[in-house]
């Protein structure tokens, strides 16, 4: 069993930097979770958290979640995220924003190139800009891997409904949760062969755009997982499925870009209970990291866009492999991942 950190349930990795700068305010969290493959490669998180404790655990079980979905994604990095608290009143303040971006970065730098950082929810490729200008080890300062992300769990819902349901996407059902830059990208893929889309997002207004761009229909968030799909699609924030969730859920499988969408790994036996096919979301949303690697390698688009594809065959195989040993695909992803580093990793409970 891991190690946790003390008073949170989050798995202690190799390396957790608590950063901490007086002239900025600035209040966040690197966690290194595992170098076996490589450094470790995860997106910086910018939210506001009810505590710093509820950062840290974030980032700790975050990088858990990277540390799996690197390994089985069979590039050369290990997993690792970052949080930075959001503070409320500075949120239009361009030069404070830099501000914390640099103190960030000068943390990331006494790292010495252990952890990689990438976009991820609350910041943008202008932000690992600023972070490159202090730090020489980041990715996504040229391009958002955003697309990429979306395609690859495209990829991953087509073989999960031909897996599952042995049909195509015309006239399937899918519910989108979250219309960020992943979610909205995804809608238009799924529109785009025939599937009917359903958009939930805390900004009414970007739902309505995206719906209205889709030809789908905007759904209330706060009910979003319990509407009647085939795929309920989680796009947003961490943990959304936990018990009670699952219990109200009206779809046959889950496969979403969302990570560590499992408020707890005792979940996945309750989603199957249910009869609901789960796809592990560190399998299925693995586009980004392999656009990261793509652009850091040197790979041409055609060698990117097979990489993507490889995320569909990859699912179902899972699925395949789960179902002929009886196994949950979590626990399957889990050992496949395990089997690459060497030792057993699984999702934090």
């Amino acid at each position: 069993m891991s190690e946790l950190v003390p008073g949170t349930g989050a798995p202690l990795g190799e390396t957790l930097l608590l950063c901490h700068d007086r002239p900025t305010g600035l209040s966040a969290a690197i966690a290194v979770d595992d170098t076996t493959l490589g450094p470790g490669l995860g997106g910086v998180r910018w939210m506001p958290y009810h505590s710093f404790d509820a950062a840290v655990e974030e980032a700790c079980r975050l990088s858990r979640v990277m540390t799996l979905k690197n390994a089985l994604a069979d590039i050369p990095y290990g997993g690792a995220k970052s949080v930075i608290m959001r503070r409320e009143g500075h949120d239009g303040d361009p030069a404070w924003r830099e501000a914390q971006l640099r103190a960030f970065a000068t943390s990331v730098s006494r790292l010495g190139g252990a952890y990689i950082p990438g976009v991820d929810m609350g910041t943008t490729v202008a932000d690992l800009a600023v972070i490159a200008t202090v730090a020489p080890w980041v990715s996504c300062n040229h391009e958002d891997p955003s697309p990429a992300t979306a395609l690859g769990v495209f990829h991953a819902i087509a073989a999960t409904v031909r897996h599952t349901l042995g049909r195509d996407l015309s006239g399937l059902r899918v519910t989108v949760q979250g219309a960020g830059h992943v979610g909205s990208s995804l809608a238009r893929l799924l529109a785009d062969r025939g599937a009917l889309v359903g958009v939930a997002d805390v900004d009414s207004r970007r739902a309505d755009a995206v719906a209205q761009s889709v030809g789908g229909v905007v759904v209330p968030p706060e009910k979003a997982h319990a509407r009647a799909c085939d795929v309920f699609a989680p796009c947003a924030s961490a943990r959304v499925l936990g018990h009670d969730s699952i219990d109200e859920l009206r779809c046959r499988l889950v496969v979403g870009a969302a990570n560590d969408v499992l408020a707890a790994r005792s979940c996945a036996e309750a989603l199957a209970h249910r009869g609901i096919v789960y796809v592990p979301d560190f399998v299925s949303n693995a586009g980004g990291v392999l656009q990261i690697h793509a652009e850091r390698a040197g790979w041409d688009a055609d060698r990117l866009d097979l990489s993507l594809a490889a995320i569909g065959r990859r699912t179902f195989d899972l699925l395949d492999e789960a179902a002929a040993t009886r196994a949950l695909p979590l626990h399957m992803a889990e050992q496949w991942a395990s089997a690459r580093l060497g030792r057993t990793v699984t999702i934090p409970d």
